[in-house]
């Protein structure tokens, strides 16, 4: 014969009033104050498993690079249209001929492209340009400083 220690104990009531009053002990609202509250933890497993910060790389702050200037990039066709022959192309010439504004109140950096053709000498002082515009601007008779 078995024999307990309290025969009288009962399992606690939830949910009917009495002295937990509102909730019952069941906490708040939502999901977990429901009955047949399980969630699956699978779901739990994948969420863990997801990095908090995605596509931060190891270091976030050797990453990213706000000090790089790129700099303006102007073609031949826009500066053959522009230039005389004889004259200097620079980048505050550029900003006089109305090319582009200052940034900043300072002169931005400019690179010369290779699009379209020049067929006049032209100085150009203190820009960088690719290696076919600066092809075409010595075919023409130009030359670069």
């Amino acid at each position: 014969m078995i024999t307990r220690v309290h025969k009288n104990k009962k399992a606690k009531t939830l949910g009917r009033g009495g002295k937990r009053g509102k909730t019952s002990g069941r906490g708040g609202k939502g999901q977990t104050a429901r009955s047949g509250n399980k969630r699956r933890p699978e779901m739990r497993d994948t969420i863990k498993k997801l990095p908090k910060r995605r596509g931060y790389g190891k270091n976030r702050a050797r990453t990213v690079n706000d000090g790089v200037v790129k700099p303006i990039a102007v073609n031949l066709t826009r500066i053959a249209a522009l230039y005389k022959a004889g004259e200097t192309v620079s980048g505050l010439t550029l900003i006089e001929k109305g090319v582009f504004g200052k940034k900043s109140g300072m002169t931005p950096k400019v690179k010369i492209l290779s699009t379209g053709d020049i067929a006049v000498a032209l100085t150009f002082k203190g820009v960088t340009l690719s290696a076919g515009a600066k092809a075409k601007i010595e075919k023409a008779g130009g030359n670069v400083q």
